[in-house]
């Protein structure tokens, strides 16, 4: 279980490092290390998570409930966070505050998807490889606001404790436990809207891309055989 934090609180440090090493520019391999995070993400949601939350067939309708929700929960997220759990980041670079919003928006998207963690083999592989180009569109865009870069390195770490912190909240509070299967299929309704919203919106103009498809596919297979 130490290991699960580690792994995920470094995606977020991967991610930061890569900006201050190689300083990525190029929009276009950005938006493929996006559609092949989406991908998995969306591969390891339809292979391992959904078919955990359907085992009780009697709970069938209320487990669509709560995907609903959580697909209209990560809706409501978006609109605070101006959509930077899945690649876009519309704020000011002007700005000297912390966007309190789009923190609190991703704090909460990060808490969430940190409850399955433990429980689900293969999702904690596929939240790293989403968190990571999330992690460097956030640094990047933090770096060229006005922002006290004491300030951003809080940010940072701020953002890489939650999904621990959703881990071991789905651990070790029991009072969450009989909610389980409702808490994942919640998460379950967030990584479906992120991840499709990852693939449709990484193809400029909605073309039809040889590379992307084969991203995507690499992608899927590779989820699945983990």
């Amino acid at each position: 279980m130490v290991l699960d934090y580690t792994l995920s609180i470094a995606s977020i440090f991967v991610g930061t490092l890569i900006v201050f090493i190689f300083k990525p520019s190029n929009a276009k391999n950005l938006n493929l290390l996006l559609a092949f995070s989406g991908a998995f993400l969306l591969a390891i949601t339809v292979f391992d998570l959904l078919p955990e939350v359907f085992e009780d067939h009697d709970a069938a309708k209320q487990t669509g409930v709560w995907i609903m929700i959580g697909i209209l929960l990560q809706k409501i997220l978006e609109y605070f966070s101006k959509g930077a759990e899945h690649g876009h980041i519309h704020f000011s670079k002007d700005t000297t505050q912390i966007p309190k919003l789009l923190f609190i928006s991703l704090c909460i998207h990060a808490i969430l998807e940190g409850f399955p963690i433990h429980n689900t083999e293969g999702i904690l592989i596929g939240i790293i490889i989403h968190k990571i180009p999330i992690a460097i569109i956030l640094t990047t865009f933090l770096l060229n606001t006005k922002i006290k870069k004491s300030t951003i390195a809080i940010i940072l770490l701020g953002f890489a404790l939650m999904t621990p912190l959703g881990t071991f909240i789905s651990e070790h509070f029991e009072a969450l436990q009989k909610y389980y299967s409702n808490i994942n299929a919640l998460v379950i309704g967030i990584f479906l809207h992120v991840s499709t919203t990852i693939l449709f919106e990484s193809n400029e103009g909605h073309k039809f891309n040889i590379t992307k498809l084969l991203v995507v596919l690499s992608a899927t297979i590779i989820a699945y055989l983990i």
